[in-house]
Order: structure tokens, then sequence, then C-alpha cells
């Protein structure tokens, strides 16, 4: 099975088997977006919103707070599996998002077993910019059917 539509939240533990696959495309991302999240989370750090100050600390532009993309991820995570169903996700940010990036976001089912009698799936997680380079790399652990 591979899913791209996670416009339905699911609240039961979805049928889920080893290989089936997660990936949609997600903006083109902004400097709007970087301050609507940075109004969102708290997080005004000037490297986020303010184009001189980036440039001056010796970056080529703005760049997209960590948890912004690691929210999207979660967010379609959450939407595929169900947010009840998961157990655990954590992430890893190994690259920055520019302005203007486009983002797939992908998930892969890498095993299906039991756990104390519960079925559950072990996921593998990433986030990749349009030129195929990695902003998050990651894992989870959901219960399904």
């Amino acid at each position: 099975m591979s899913a791209t539509d996670t416009a339905v939240v699911p609240a039961a533990p979805v049928a889920l088997l080893e290989g089936d696959t997660l990936s949609l495309k997600v903006g083109p991302l902004g400097r709007t977006d970087f301050v609507r999240y940075a109004g969102a989370s708290g997080d005004f750090h000037p490297l986020h919103h303010d184009e001189v100050y980036a440039r001056e600390a010796g970056f080529p532009s703005v760049f997209g707070m960590g948890m912004l993309h690691g929210g999207i991820l979660g967010l379609h995570l959450a939407r595929w599996v169900g947010p009840v169903n998961i157990r655990t996700f954590s992430i890893r940010f190994t690259g920055q998002v520019w302005p203007g990036d486009e983002l797939e976001v992908t998930a892969q089912v890498e095993r299906v077993h039991e756990i104390e009698g519960v079925r559950v799936a072990d996921l593998r997680l990433a986030v990749t910019r349009q030129t195929g380079d990695e902003a998050i790399r990651g894992s989870a652990v959901a219960v399904v059917a």
C-alpha cells in the first residue's frame, strides 16, 4: 500500500505492511512561513527572518527552524497512521531548509512485528529538499492493524 493522501486522520490502527510508503510534497516554503512559525513557536532568532543578520553570520540567507519541517513531518506521520497510534517519534536535523525550498516528506515501513502482544510497525522517516539534500532523518514506531 502506498499512501499520499493524508487528509483523513485515522483513529484506529491502520493496516500497514513491510515496504508500505508515504510520500508527499510540501512547499515551496518562504520567509512568511518561517515568520509564521516563529510567531507560533516563540523562536524569534534573527537567523530565521533577518536577511542581513543571517548573511553577517555567514549564511547565504535566512533559513527555516528545524522544528518547522520536523513539525511538518510529524503532522503527516500522524495523518498517515493516526496520532494515537504513534508510540515513538524521533528526528535528527541533518540539513537546512531555505526560502523557496520544496520538501518531500517520506516514510517507509521497515518491519512489522509484535511488542507485548501489540502489532507495531518500525518506520523510517525523512524530509528531503528538491535538491536531494536531506533536511531530517528520523524513525517512528506505530501501532498497526
